[in-house]
């Protein structure tokens, strides 16, 4: 050892309390100067030193954890004992380095095998040991032993933190995690969060996500039973504060939970006008309860994700999916949807076909493409992403004739005849493919922009686990959120000037009826019809690219009664007019879309004030949502037209005017901050 290493070494030990060093009868280890990296440099008075007291033995031991924190280390306790062992109470204690003794090796049983995980234990002998005396009549705590020498690398003051013994979460920063759970945010937003409040650096909060995903988890290990009786009391609580929230439930024959299904007043206002085409999402589960759980999606006018129901089952059975579907249509007042996207599950499309036999059933897209990698992965090799590619293609054709063939070359060129999950894909290919599929409304969902803003949607429900019993708060939390996201994303389109492409009165006329949403896709149509010849045929007209000298589209139209289609099915499909049947109505002079060719569903349309009002409660702080809502809405008509604006803006001042003129009650002062919060 160097002169100046050997000047660092701290080993003192009181006389008159001798004791052996060794820390740990199974550590005999010999410390070598090779082996051992000495404590980093700190000044004399900030080191502990035989004789040193201290009122109690938890002082003692905050001072050593402050110490070994600026070394480099942390400290655990170690050996406690009694004067001469018998019953004279605490007498003597040992502080111990965090690496201190060895941890023997586990053998594992077959009837309990064990984890054999490393240890940090290194037979470190760095102590500090405390006696209790009473020479100066208080009892203190002295210092008799201490020895700074450390048999392994210390930690430089930005590694230190990360050791188990600094990490920790205050009471105030378990709520507020516990607060950010129920907004459904990610562990990982929550420490970015946290980062920002605090003004800290990234990274040096005084836990990790470990420790967070950690706290989280606790909060679920709690018996199931319980949790359910909780949850019934919370769904009734909720039904008592508003009567318009819905649920229902079933008990097994030991009186436990089996089933649970809700929806709230706002999602099933929005079910009565967007719930034509729904995803039905039963491919995840409440892990911390081993729960399928199911969640009922659509996309709304401003191609937004809404949300409609939510589901817990005990299993995945037919009787289960039928329990299910029942209590939905039960929330809906009996309305079924036109087409709903679900999973390969066989048991829910069995479920599907018993209680909603008109409605088209259709797989998810998006849930079967998910399964590729470990389907297709192995079995192609570096062809993968060629395969992939082909399937697209082969799921975007029009013709079922084209995909037939297609398919057939894909199976020849890849040697996939007997692969089980292309035999299967190919049985139910017209679940999923959209040649199959175009004469049925699918609003949109299967793009791939849609797929993935509903997939991000349903994921935010998913990481709002914290209590069974607060998982239907907590998606209620994560609707509003989405809502008010939807609010600001739906007023920031109202607000962008429209641009028109085609100067045709047709495209004006449909400008100021949908959304800038549907006219976006509208307007596609229409500037690509332009590029189309249109030619009168017996029954109709036959519509193609102009660069094209065969094929093309059978369009039929009946001017005096209005009504158009075309054989691609795309009105069928999405709600908005083709290219080819625009192409028509413009060659036939008609300067204004037919009403009926503008859905509802895909109209500039806001809930109206009576209906909001008469499913409105009394508590103030709904009312002042509700209010919002109604400014929301005011906002988007009113960007609509300058002279909307003019009109807005004097009602709104003489509105304004006779509010203040109204006194203010002591109800509306204690809720003022939710008003302030809502508003």
């Amino acid at each position: 050892m160097s002169e100046e290493a050997g000047s660092m070494l701290v080993v003192y030990d009181d006389p008159s309390d001798q004791r052996s060093l060794s820390l740990d009868d199974a550590s005999s280890a010999e410390e070598s100067p090779d082996e051992t990296r000495l404590s980093l440099e700190t000044s004399n008075d900030a080191i502990p030193y035989i004789g040193q007291r201290f009122a109690t033995h938890d002082a003692a031991y905050e001072f050593y954890s402050e110490f070994a924190k600026r070394s480099g280390f942390s400290i655990r306790r170690h050996r406690t004992e009694g004067k001469d062992g018998v019953g004279k109470g605490l007498t003597r204690r040992y502080f111990v380095c965090h690496r201190a003794g060895n941890t023997p090796v586990k053998t594992s049983t077959e009837s309990k095998p064990q984890r054999n995980r490393k240890s940090s234990r290194c037979g470190c002998q760095a102590y500090m040991r405390i006696s209790k005396t009473t020479e100066f009549g208080a009892p203190e705590w002295r210092v008799t032993g201490f020895a700074n020498h450390h048999n392994h690398e210390l930690l430089e003051p930005n590694q230190v933190r990360f050791l188990p013994a600094y990490r920790t979460i205050s009471d105030a920063d378990k709520n507020r995690i516990l607060m950010f759970a129920k907004t459904g945010i990610s562990v990982h937003q929550m420490m970015r969060l946290m980062e920002l409040e605090k003004c800290v650096e990234p990274g040096y909060l005084p836990f990790t996500e470990k420790d967070v995903r950690n706290l989280l988890q606790s909060f679920r290990k709690l018996d199931p039973e319980e949790e359910s009786l909780d949850l019934l009391r919370m769904c009734r609580n909720i039904k008592e504060k508003n009567p318009n929230f819905k649920f229902e439930y079933t008990l097994d024959i030991n009186n436990r939970l089996e089933n649970i299904a809700w929806s709230y007043a706002s999602s099933i206002q929005l079910y009565d006008i967007f719930g034509d085409a729904v995803v039905f999402d039963t491919t995840h589960r409440l892990t911390a309860f081993d729960m399928p759980l199911g969640i009922w999606v659509g996309i709304n006018n401003y191609g937004m994700p809404c949300f409609f129901g939510c589901t817990l089952l005990r299993d995945e059975t037919v009787r289960s999916f039928s329990w299910a579907l029942k209590a939905f249509l039960g929330f809906m007042n009996g309305k079924a949807p036109q087409t709903i996207l679900t999973d390969q599950n066989i048991c829910l499309k069995e479920a599907l076909s018993m209680e909603i036999p008109a409605t088209k059933h259709a797989f998810c897209i998006w849930m079967i493409v998910a399964k590729f990698p470990s389907w297709f992965n192995a079995v192609l090799g570096e062809r993968y992403n060629e395969w992939k590619a082909e399937f697209y293609r082969l799921y975007n054709l029009e013709s079922v004739e084209d995909f037939e063939l297609g398919w057939r070359e894909m199976v020849c060129s890849y040697g996939l005849h007997s692969n089980r999950h292309m035999v299967n894909l190919y049985s139910s290919r017209s679940l999923w493919a959209l040649p199959f599929l175009r004469s049925h409304f699918l609003a949109g969902m299967t793009t791939a922009g849609q797929s993935k803003s509903i997939n991000a949607f349903i994921q935010r429900f998913l990481s709002a686990q914290t209590r069974l019993a607060h998982f239907v708060e907590q998606v209620a939390v994560a609707v509003d959120f989405k809502d008010q996201t939807g609010e600001q994303q739906t007023m920031q389109q109202n607000l962008q000037n429209v641009c028109l492409k085609t100067g045709a009165p047709m495209e004006s006329h449909a400008a100021t009826i949908l959304t800038p949403f549907a006219f976006s896709k509208l307007q596609e149509q229409l500037v690509l019809a332009a590029h189309y010849a249109s030619f009168s045929i017996d029954d109709g007209f036959l519509v193609r690219h102009h660069t094209k000298a065969e094929g093309g589209r059978k369009v039929y139209w009946v001017p005096q009664e209005g009504i158009i289609s075309c054989s691609c099915h795309q009105f069928e499909f999405t709600g908005i007019l083709c290219r080819h049947s625009l192409r028509v109505l413009s060659t036939g002079n008609c300067f204004q879309i037919p009403d009926r060719y503008l859905p509802l569903r895909w109209r500039r349309i806001s809930m109206p004030s009576s209906k909001l009002l008469q499913s409105a409660p009394n508590d103030h702080a709904e009312r002042a949502k509700l209010l919002q809502n109604m400014v929301s809405s005011l906002m988007m008509e009113s960007a609509k037209s300058k002279e909307r604006l003019d009109v807005a803006t004097e009602q709104v001042s003489i509105l304004l005017s006779r509010i203040r003129e109204q006194p203010i009650s002591l109800q509306g002062g204690r809720d003022s901050s939710s008003v302030n919060k809502n508003l």
